[in-house]
């Protein structure tokens, strides 16, 4: 009798193992990648940003996490996986970390729109920041007969930097593998990826006119270097542009890709954003141009960044 139990528990152990191996070997592979082959992550933030990318997508193959589309191919001759960010921080962070748990991801590179800081720059520039900082990190001050006070122990968490009334920002806490904790407000670009930024620079034509041939005043032009930021809020305040350019110099407003540097950084992963603006954060003196200009944008910010997956080694 012992020993037909005992026959009986080594078999089904044995059924279990093999139907365990069957799942990883139609789902997962055992480290958890759904495809193992060394891909560059593509990424936007919403449907509209990625249209003419998706379009573009050679061999695809469909992944659905969590209702969210990943799709693996070649795009520019690069192996690849195309995913939105969703809109805002979070959303960014959550599905960038999906994407590096899920895929063999040995890059990733933005591809969006954004508002203008810098006064020297126009809609339909594309702007490739060297490092993103996130402004809405911060503390909401307490608020005194002598003005905002922050609490005496989070100090150390500052930068400097000044605040907007009670939003005083500050830098986050980060965990790394081999670093451990630490405490930053900007989080830097890969060098190499920007080098292949100026590259790509000096050759893309961007476009000037939207489909509707309403056309902007100038040539949009690649500005390659400088700071971004990041918040989970629309920016469409004047005074508020004019704070994220005097206190961080940020020639970019958007709502993730610091998030998306911070998840990268944490992870070991080269990042780059490519921006291109589609308003002016407030900063124009009309109406908020964004859906105007939003599909021109996107095909500007589009062709830099398939241009620069071609280039990239």
């Amino acid at each position: 009798m012992q020993d037909t139990f005992t026959l009986r528990w080594v078999l089904a152990a044995a059924l279990t193992a093999f139907l365990l191996l069957g799942a990883l070997s139609v789902g997962a592979s055992a480290d958890g990648f759904l495809d193992q082959k060394p891909r560059i992550a593509v990424m936007s933030a919403f449907q509209p940003e990625w249209t003419n990318l998706k379009k573009e997508i050679q061999e695809p193959t469909e992944y659905m996490i969590n209702g969210n589309s990943f799709i693996t191919g070649k795009l520019a001759g690069k192996d690849v996986v195309l995913f939105l960010s969703g809109v805002s921080t979070v959303n960014a962070a959550m599905n960038t970390q999906i994407a590096l748990d899920r895929f063999s991801v040995t890059t990733v590179v933005f591809s969006g729109i954004a508002g203008g800081v810098d006064p020297d720059l126009h809609i339909g520039d594309v702007v490739i920041a060297d490092r993103w900082g996130q402004y809405l990190e911060s503390v909401f001050a307490r608020e005194t007969p002598e003005g905002f006070v922050i609490p005496s122990w989070m100090k150390s968490e500052l930068d400097g930097f000044a605040g907007y009334g009670m939003i005083v920002p500050r830098s986050v806490e980060v965990t790394r593998k081999g670093t451990g904790t630490e405490y930053r407000f900007w989080f830097p670009i890969d060098p190499g990826l920007l080098d292949v930024a100026r590259k790509v620079a000096a050759k893309v034509h961007l476009d000037a006119c939207a489909a509707d041939k309403s056309c902007l005043a100038r040539k949009p032009e690649i500005v390659v270097g400088g700071n971004g930021v990041s918040g989970s809020a629309f920016i469409d305040n004047a005074k508020f542009r004019e704070y994220a350019w005097s206190t961080f110099q940020a020639k970019v407003i958007d709502m993730e890709s610091a998030a998306v540097a911070h998840v990268t950084y944490a992870n070991g992963v080269p990042f780059l954003a490519v921006r291109s603006l589609s308003d002016l954060a407030g900063g124009s003196g009309g109406p908020n141009e964004m859906l105007t200009f939003m599909a021109l944008a996107s095909r500007n910010s589009e062709a830099v960044v398939k241009a620069i997956v071609a280039e990239m080694p």
